[in-house]
């Protein structure tokens, strides 16, 4: 009887819309050449712990419109653990699997870059709502975040409207700006802030100028969009936590459209009110572009897998799936092309 060859597909890091289509799509093109699919749960703790479970046609059946991950994801590494990398070795090597598939964003793929070089066969998909990943155009989950964030948008446009209000949104953005800048664009928001753009004294001033210009011309309400990273004055916002241990639950950056708010109110005199999406953002049915890329990225790694190209990631690049070495994207982000941005900004004001 002929041994079906294993491979291992995990889920690191947050979660995002289309996580679940590139699990279904990955293990799709795995059984079309006969091959065992084995899941991990909640990331590297599946390999960590041995936490696994056999992936079949059924339970990868019906959940390409589903958001999160039917695996489960967390943000341990392997790499801050003790005896860490044996471990994930050692669960690799006992389930006799063929390769890995991991699903991450920038971090995960980082650790999973690190794991390749120690000689673990892997095989990276880029995934993140804040597509930051180097060397490819999108990630999976970013498109969703922004339609998210441009209905947000859109519905606030209206009550701003009928009270004359400058209503201000933040929107997820730890270290870039891509949700803010695409999302404003769309929704044609009269300013957009991200960690890209530098909020020094200076700024903010031409910032509240530009605001209250609008309303002495008859603008009586202005749309703002803000990244949760941005620096005011060089100071990070972050959320009050409960926590005295801080490793249960780190500092998480939120808060600033608050701030800003009560900045403008200040310093204009002009009606300011603030939402925040916070994780709305990454919950939630991906749209049909997060649902063609993941599954344009499963069968990508497959590939990869049979061709045991290890070590690499899938991408895009324009509109042909590619793929690129693992190490370079690790440790670095991509940020916002300002030339997309200075579009949006042509119609601040």
């Amino acid at each position: 009887m002929k041994i079906k060859q294993k491979i291992g597909i995990l889920t690191g890091g947050g979660d995002c819309p289309g996580l679940n289509a590139a699990i279904r799509a990955t293990a799709k093109a795995a059984f079309e050449i006969d091959y065992e699919v084995i899941g991990f749960r909640d990331g590297w703790e599946g390999l960590l712990f041995n936490k696994s479970e056999i992936l079949d046609g059924v339970k990868t059946s019906g959940i390409i419109d589903r958001g999160g991950t039917i695996l489960g994801t967390s943000r341990t590494s392997p790499l801050r653990v003790e005896n860490g990398p044996q471990r994930v070795f050692n669960t690799f090597e006992e389930l006799g699997l063929r390769a890995l598939v991991v699903m991450g964003g920038e971090g995960t793929l980082s650790v999973t870059s690190r794991l390749s070089k120690m000689g673990l066969p892997v095989v990276g998909i880029p995934k993140t709502i804040d597509n930051d990943v180097k060397e490819t155009d999108y990630t999976i989950g970013f498109q969703t975040a922004v339609q998210i964030a441009t209905d947000a948008l859109d519905r606030l446009r209206s009550t701003a409207a009928s009270h004359h209000r400058v209503m201000i949104l933040e929107v997820m953005g730890r270290r870039t700006g891509w949700i803010a800048t695409y999302a404003g664009m769309a929704s044609g928001a009269d300013a957009i802030l991200i960690p890209e753009i530098l909020m020094d004294e200076k700024n903010i001033e031409e910032f509240c100028e530009m605001l209250k210009a609008r309303n002495s011309r008859g603008m009586n309400f202005s749309i703002v969009v803000v990244a949760e990273g941005i620096e005011l004055k060089g100071k990070s916002i972050f959320k009050p936590s409960s926590h005295t241990d801080k490793t249960k639950d780190p500092e998480r950056l939120g808060g600033v459209g608050q701030v800003v708010g009560e900045l403008i109110e200040r310093k204009t005199g002009l009606n300011t009110r603030v939402s925040s999406l916070d994780y709305i953002q990454r919950g939630g049915t991906p749209v049909a572009y997060d649902r063609c890329l993941a599954t344009a990225f499963g069968v990508k790694a497959l590939e990869l897998v049979k061709e045991k190209r290890f070590g690499e990631m899938t991408a895009l690049n324009g509109n042909q799936i590619t793929s690129v070495p693992l190490e370079s994207v690790e440790d670095e982000i991509k940020t916002v092309d300002l030339s997309s941005y200075e579009i949006a900004e042509m119609f601040f004001g």
